[in-house]
């Protein structure tokens, strides 16, 4: 509980950049913005439109009893606007950090100038570039994969959902913390599989930093203020991980 309490501080830490470095946390807020609206108007149709999702999800119940095929189209209809939500927030970030790239990395650069120099990656920009869009590929489809084993522990009756609502929590946390640590990972020339294992190692912290994160972003308007915040807190964390002096 120790490590992930420290996770938690670590967004905290980040949330403190909004005094320290108010006009480019700004900017940052502002492709979360951005983000936010295309996603929640994503997430508007699909409700609007949830009974003709849910009816087709339990197709293979026409032939049942109504009032079973009814509660099983309502439970349907819940898990799939839940585990949406759950994979909007994770595309958000990816969303996020694509549109306000210049933004996230200045925020990153802003943060590690308090602490000293970076050796820098000296590849060049595009191969930089392909390797973040193959990170956050690889996190996609592995957050899809999992959204719809998430589904089919939801469908248990009453403990199901439970679980699944705990398990997305922290799953999603996962992927928030590995997503907004990219920064200054790739900086580094530390790419995916690398520092997937250096933050298993602090498996704890991260989930506090992620799960932290994934908390605020319920919360309306939390995403577009921390995610800003997130990023700060993930190169703060990152540079702890591979040792460096915070």
């Amino acid at each position: 509980m120790n490590g992930f309490f420290t996770g938690v501080r670590f967004l905290f830490r980040g949330i403190g950049f909004w005094g320290k470095r108010p006009a480019v946390m700004l900017l940052g807020a502002i492709p979360a913005l951005i983000a936010s609206v295309l996603l929640l108007s994503a997430m508007v149709v699909l409700i609007v439109n949830i009974d003709d999702v849910s009816a087709w999800l339990t197709g293979f119940a026409d032939g049942w009893n109504e009032t079973v095929r009814t509660s099983l189209q309502v439970v349907a209809g819940v898990l799939t606007v839940v585990l949406s939500g759950w994979l909007s927030t994770l595309l958000f970030v990816g969303l996020t950090l694509t549109i306000g790239d210049p933004f996230y990395e200045a925020i990153n650069r802003r943060v590690e100038a308090e602490y000293g120099p970076v050796k820098e990656d000296e590849r060049g920009v595009m191969t930089g570039i392909l390797h973040a869009a193959g990170d956050a590929l690889r996190l996609l489809a592995t957050s899809i994969v999992l959204g719809v084993l998430l589904f089919a522990i939801g469908l248990i009756p009453i403990v199901g959902t439970v679980i699944a609502i705990v398990l997305g929590a922290f799953i999603g946390g996962w992927f928030l913390a590995v997503e907004v640590m990219s920064y200054p990972f790739n900086r580094r020339a530390v790419r995916y599989r690398e520092y997937r294992k250096l933050l298993k190692k602090r498996r704890s912290t991260t989930y506090g930093f992620g799960v932290a994160i994934f908390l605020l972003f319920l919360i309306p308007l939390g995403a577009v203020l921390v995610m800003p915040a997130a990023v700060a807190g993930g190169t703060l964390l990152a540079r702890e991980v591979l040792g460096e002096v915070n």
